[in-house]
């Protein structure tokens, strides 16, 4: 495959579909589907199912010298807040924190995670986990097809990464994919993420505008803040949550990608989170 100017690709990786977009910044179709594979999750050898997966997505795709990169389906990650320790001064001393945190939190040995994040040693930052396994499986498949990995990320990073200088004061921001609402509790200064919630919705008609506001109002409370008036969120958002709102237990809602939603021509679940922020 012949690749353009401004031309690069995009790879979405869950535990159980995997999708190839080529993105075109100057010229041509802004967003293309090349491929997707859905497969059955592996219990036992995961990253081995996604490393086939991805093997069968790129096995009939001309993609040697391709700049790639990769979005992971949030639950593939974590992500957490850490506070800094008192009187930190090393670099070292904050990645123990955040590995210190990360093991309270999930109960797991942070030496197979591979850990970064907005190190601050005056102020609580975020930090984000990506198993070392899987970041091996990717390099693996990478180098098998001659592909440059530029960026591995997870969902909610891109999305947000893509959209905050455009939430408003008082605002919260979200990301719905595959029946996940991930919420990011955003400060009452609008320029820094109290909390980061991952939460499973209801099937069926019982995302509505009731449980998205009694669902924030909970998370509001539990984190000692006020309820935000308004929830900016992007993916595949249910359409009731826009409906203006009439109820008090209602939460206002806006759709930050509705235009790209409109424009994606009806882009798969897995298209649109290999999108992932993209502009494109």
């Amino acid at each position: 495959m012949r690749r353009a100017i401004g031309q690069s690709l995009r790879i979405g990786v869950s535990g159980f579909a995997v999708s190839l977009l080529r993105v075109s910044r100057w010229r041509g179709e802004p967003v293309t589907v090349l491929a997707e594979h859905a497969f059955a999750p592996s219990g036992e050898h995961p990253f081995d199912a996604i490393a086939n997966a991805l093997r069968a997505l790129l096995g009939e795709q001309e993609v040697g010298g391709w700049p790639v990169s990769i979005v992971l389906a949030d639950d593939l990650t974590r992500l957490w807040r850490v506070v800094p320790p008192p009187d930190a001064t090393r670099l070292a001393d904050i990645e123990a924190a955040a590995g210190f945190r990360f093991q309270s939190l999930y109960g797991e040995s942070p030496s197979a995670w591979q850990i970064s994040g907005d190190w601050s040693a005056t102020q609580p930052f975020f930090a984000a986990a990506v198993p070392r396994a899987l970041l091996a499986v990717l390099g693996k498949v990478a180098e098998e097809f001659k592909l440059h990995i530029v960026g591995i990320e997870p969902h909610f990073i891109t999305a947000y990464n893509r959209w905050r200088r455009g939430l408003k004061a008082g605002a919260w921001f979200a990301l719905v994919h595959d029946h996940l609402l991930t919420l990011a509790a955003i400060e009452a200064d609008g320029k820094s993420i109290r909390a980061i919630r991952t939460l499973p919705m209801p099937a069926g008609q019982g995302a509505d505008q009731y449980w998205l506001g009694q669902t924030i109002k909970r998370e509001a409370l539990l984190l000692d803040m006020e309820a935000p008036e308004l929830l900016q969120v992007c993916g595949a958002a249910p359409a009731a949550w826009s409906k203006p709102v009439t109820n008090p237990a209602h939460i206002a809602c806006a759709v930050l990608d509705q235009s790209q939603q409109a424009s994606s021509g009806g882009l798969s679940t897995m298209a649109l989170m290999a999108r992932g922020g993209s502009a494109a």
